[in-house]
């Protein structure tokens, strides 16, 4: 098992490029099981959990190689396993979005529950609700999820989601596309991914009006065309570099980010200090003495977003003052809080809200990451303390970035992978 030690107190200068996102790679390779043929996704991450939706997707009969730069080739044939198993799944909540393309195209799927990072229950009812107001017969058993449409095609329907899900959204969104009918979603996800899953589904074909608002209109058509579509830029990378920026009281410019994904980021960011400069292609931030108390409160897109909260409060650890951070989207996502402690932050949490007395210094020491962003987090506070410190676990920050260290490296970060 892989850990990374960091020596701290270098300010990070330089370029560094941001890679595709994620969160909207894993629902766009999963929407290529609409449509029998060769799909071509550009941009597309070398992460862990993008290896993982891959081998999901072979087992269910598909062809996927990674082909030169960050493309992967898909080939989808015309019948397929439409299984997921819980080998496969039990690492990665994301692969749950296999369920509405199985069920659009083949009629049938049998998918397990999700796993994933620690931070919550994060329950799937929302997805298992829209698909079956669409006429699916959803039971669970044996830890599977089984399904079925009885009539052939999943039929439009109105549906409100009890909350806003992304993952949910982008289930019914490719339920929806093959369904016979128009269906209307309210309460949707807004997330930038989602508009970005919309954009590749009417690349294929689909019909989708209003991708990344709170209303989504979704006209069925009989078949999908294969898919050619890029990958938007990963905003929570992107954040995470602008925050080792500014952290560090560094000059970073971070290029291929898309400031219009991040307004409630640089928002907080100018709050703590940080100075934001548009240049072509990206953003320039600059870190100038020790960063300024902040309040934030994680939200749903457009709002701050909850993967930011963990690197934020490193920022706020050393603050010249006293932050106040309310988590209201995941019960368990203090959980770096412990971890932060160790290296001399003083934070205190009641309930949702965390207390965080910034001090001049943090000071380097061991620690262990419990989730994919609480170990991106305390590769931050490692760049800043004095001493080295060492993130073991960072399987979880494999989950989400795309060698890290490698990035941090060029821009002057004391930074290495050792083998543990």
């Amino acid at each position: 098992m892989d850990k990374i030690i960091v020596e701290g107190g270098v300010p990070l200068r330089g370029t560094v490029a941001v890679s595709g996102a994620k969160n909207a790679a894993l629902p766009a390779l999963a929407a290529s099981l609409l449509a029998e043929g060769d799909h071509v996704l550009h941009n597309v991450p070398d992460l862990a959990d993008v290896r993982t939706l891959g081998r999901i997707l072979r087992h269910m009969g598909c062809v996927v190689e990674r082909g030169e730069g960050r493309t992967v080739h898909l080939r989808v044939p015309a019948a397929l396993n439409a299984e997921a198993p819980y080998d496969l799944v039990r690492t990665m909540r994301a692969s749950v979005v296999v369920l509405g393309p199985l069920l659009a195209r083949f009629g049938r799927a049998r998918v397990s529950l999700p796993g994933g990072c620690a931070i919550g229950a994060r329950p799937i009812d929302q997805h298992l609700k829209v698909l079956g107001a669409m006429g699916a017969e959803i039971t669970i058993e044996h830890g599977y999820v089984e399904a079925k449409v009885p009539r052939g095609r999943l039929r439009g329907a109105e549906f409100v989601f009890d909350l806003q899900t992304v993952t949910g959204t982008e289930n019914a969104l490719m339920a929806a596309v093959l369904a016979d009918g128009e269906t209307v979603l309210r309460n949707c996800a807004r997330e930038p991914e989602v508009a970005d899953l919309a954009a590749a589904l009417n690349g294929m074909g689909a019909r989708i009006e209003g991708g990344g608002r709170a209303e989504i209109r979704v006209h069925g058509v009989s078949s999908l065309r294969p898919m050619r579509h890029a990958v938007i830029s990963d905003r929570i990378e992107a954040g995470t570099l602008l925050v080792a920026g500014a952290l560090t009281r560094g000059d970073v410019v971070v290029q291929g980010c898309e400031p219009d994904h991040m307004a409630a980021l640089l928002e907080k960011l100018r709050e703590a200090g940080a100075v934001l400069e548009l240049v072509p292609g990206g953003l320039r931030v600059r870190g100038e003495g020790r960063p300024k108390p902040i309040s934030l409160r994680t939200a749903p897109h457009p709002g701050f977003p909850t993967d930011m909260q963990a690197q934020m409060m490193v920022l706020a650890a050393v603050a010249d003052g006293s932050s106040v951070i309310t988590e209201t989207i995941f019960e368990n996502r203090y959980m770096h809080v412990l971890e932060l402690r160790r290296l001399g932050a003083e934070i205190t949490v009641d309930g949702k809200t965390a207390l965080v007395k910034g001090v001049p210094r943090l000071s380097g020491a061991p620690v262990m990451a419990s989730d994919l962003r609480a170990s991106a987090a305390l590769v931050l506070a490692g760049l800043d303390a004095s001493g080295q410190t060492e993130v073991q676990r960072v399987y979880h920050l494999d989950r989400g970035y795309e060698r890290l260290e490698e990035k941090l490296a060029p821009l002057g970060a004391r930074i290495r992978r050792v083998s543990a």
